[in-house]
């Protein structure tokens, strides 16, 4: 069923430039993150390597920054509803998938700083400031917690390509103007 676009509930200003900063940052640090481990003669230890890590924690950083910032926004502000057409067990899913989503952008970004800290390596935001060793180093956790965020990355990068894959099918198949609200 078509839906006129004007007539399509949508999100709000705040609640659209929150997801497109945060889209923006993640896919940055989903592909910084990916490329770090493959650059040729870039040795862990190496400078190259640490500018690399600095910038991709620090993106990491935003991104846990944003998406408590949206959270706090999404409590006092209830997104647009899902069309009643909708099936009952697609709506389960979008909401499924936006909750992991979620999970991902709080738990992706507080496992690499873990990650980092259990390696007794500094976490510095572009420079600024350097956050706080919340505990001492400690191999099995750096190991633990490095695991941990790489699963949970391509895990994301899955959880994106399940909701491109509905944007695109909104768009193009159902044209109800789901997908338009975010725009």
């Amino acid at each position: 069923m078509l839906v006129p676009v004007s007539a399509a509930p949508r999100y709000t200003r705040t609640a659209k430039v929150l997801h497109w900063l945060v889209a923006l940052f993640i896919l940055t640090n989903l592909v910084i993150g990916l490329r770090m481990e493959r650059f040729p003669g870039y040795s862990h230890k190496s400078p190259e390597w640490n500018s690399i890590l600095f910038w991709h924690g620090s993106i990491g950083a935003v991104v846990l920054w944003l998406a408590i910032a949206r959270i706090i926004w999404r409590v006092g502000h209830r997104p647009p509803p899902l069309p009643g057409s909708m099936p009952r067990w697609q709506a389960w899913v979008a909401h499924s998938v936006h909750g992991l989503l979620y999970l991902a952008m709080l738990i992706l970004p507080l496992a690499g700083y873990a990650h980092r800290v259990a390696g007794n390596h500094p976490v510095s935001f572009f420079g600024l400031w350097n956050w706080p060793d919340l505990f001492a180093p400690n191999e099995s956790l750096r190991v633990l917690f490095g695991t941990i965020h790489v699963d949970l990355a391509l895990a994301l990068g899955g959880l994106l390509i399940l909701h491109l894959g509905a944007v695109l099918k909104h768009l193009v198949i159902n044209r109800d103007g789901v997908a338009k609200r975010m725009l």
